[in-house]
């Protein structure tokens, strides 16, 4: 028995999830109040001030909506999840699980399980295919509430995850013809189709599970920490598969980041290299002498974003690639520094050099190059990486900086006010594992 005991001791040292959990900006000389004051501060202007991005209906349901596109999708409302279960808040997840499940998650036909990743704020939806990195968040922020309030309380969290978890596995289907309206991703798909969230071949997670974005990837999908949490709670029965997705996507990090700038492209091949002009049926092909277009999803973009964060992420989640993790930091903060803390632009090819007009994303109805509050807190979140005295610059940058509309009056309250409040729970040490209540 004491044998037993010891083994069972020993087991759960070596499965434990390696995590170090840091208050940055109490390091560089804030004070401790200051922080949590702050924290508090950008939690509500997300959730519940005048700007805010979170909406309740009724008495169970709520939705986060990106405000300047007039939807909900399936990442704000997943990312909201993970912000409530980090920050204890059960009714503000609960709303948003039961508002994604009604109206978002498909219960049945080809895509039963997935969730339809843009829907109008009635529930409406928008698009049918999902985007695979909603799917990521849901799974996991469901996995840490059934481990922070166990399943009991109105909803079986880990069998819902479970349930995730099942529907995401490689499956054959017949696609249904596209609705007009929304855009989709690539040309109509015809006859057998295959489905999946994460590429058998590669375990790497795609960009859509079906259709033409299945067979490539986005950078800013790749958070091989959440591998890891589903293969130490979700007890699918697949934790060996989730072992070496989380291997996978580091590999794939290696090879999709500059190795001088650490910028990336915000699509790429599963190779890391990038991705080739499509050519739909009935696209013109370039005049002679004429220069090709340059595929803009090459280029470091809104989606590129989340990248410095996400590795962030695993540095303090896991540790296992720490020290490329460690020099990927410093590349990505020397760039940016070299173009200017205060002044360096949110759209980038990967060699550093700006886009021409034409590959300027654009945004809230602006094709415009910015200085944008998303891009700035993703970039001081990525101080926990770095020894640098540049990091200092960075944190200072973000505490200073306003969210508000420019001057042409363009104000994103969604996408910057989400990164940025995950900057703050980075740098306060305050996004974590959520381990099973003791």
């Amino acid at each position: 028995m004491k044998k037993l005991f010891i083994i069972t001791i020993l087991m759960a040292i070596t499965t434990a999830v390696h995590a170090e959990y840091r208050n940055v900006f109490v390091e560089l000389g804030y004070q401790p109040a200051q922080v949590d004051a702050k924290v508090k501060e950008v939690f509500n202007d997300v959730f519940r001030g005048p700007n805010k991005v979170y909406f309740e209906v009724g008495d169970s349901l709520g939705y986060i909506s990106d405000i300047k596109n007039h939807d909900a999708r399936t990442e704000g409302m997943s990312y909201g999840m993970m912000i409530a279960v980090q920050f204890g808040e059960k009714d503000i997840f609960d709303r948003l699980w039961r508002w994604s499940k009604k109206y978002m998650q498909h219960q049945d036909g080809n895509r039963k399980g997935y969730f339809a990743w843009s829907c109008k704020t009635d529930g409406t939806h928008n698009a049918e295919g999902a985007a695979s990195d909603g799917e990521l968040y849901f799974i996991t922020a469901l996995i840490f509430a059934s481990n922070r309030w166990g399943n009991d309380t109105g909803i079986n969290y880990k069998a819902e995850a479970q349930h995730i978890l099942n529907s995401i596995q490689p499956k054959e289907y017949t696609p249904e013809p596209s609705p007009a309206g929304f855009p989709g991703f690539g040309p109509q798909q015809t006859g057998p189709q295959k489905m999946y969230l994460i590429d058998p071949e590669t375990n790497l997670i795609t960009f859509t599970p079906d259709g033409f974005g299945n067979r490539f990837t986005d950078p800013s999908y790749h958070i091989p920490a959440f591998y890891e949490v589903w293969a130490r709670w979700a007890g699918d029965g697949r934790a060996e598969l989730w072992k070496a997705c989380a291997k996978a996507s580091r590999e794939y990090l290696h090879k999709a980041t500059h190795p001088v700038t650490g910028l990336n492209g915000d699509m790429s091949q599963f190779d890391g290299s990038e991705m080739q002009m499509p050519r739909w049926p009935g696209m013109p092909q370039p005049k002679p002498g004429e220069k090709p277009r340059r595929n803009g999803s090459n280029n470091f973009r809104y989606d590129s974003w989340r990248v410095p964060m996400n590795i962030t992420l695993d540095y303090e989640w896991s540790g296992a690639d720490a020290e490329w993790q460690r020099g990927y930091g410093e590349r990505i903060q020397n760039f940016f520094y070299a173009q200017g803390v205060d002044t360096f632009m949110d759209q980038y090819r990967t060699d550093g050099s700006l886009p021409e007009e034409d590959e300027i994303l654009p945004a809230g109805g602006f094709r415009k190059l910015r200085h944008s509050i998303g891009l700035v807190s993703t970039v001081a979140a990525a101080s926990i990486l770095t020894k640098h005295a540049k990091r200092k610059e960075f944190v200072d940058a973000l505490w200073r900086a306003k969210h508000e509309p420019f001057e042409d009056g363009y104000f994103d309250a969604y996408y910057d006010g989400l990164l940025r409040l995950f900057a703050f729970m980075h740098l306060s040490g305050q996004y974590r594992v959520i381990e099973p209540a003791k």
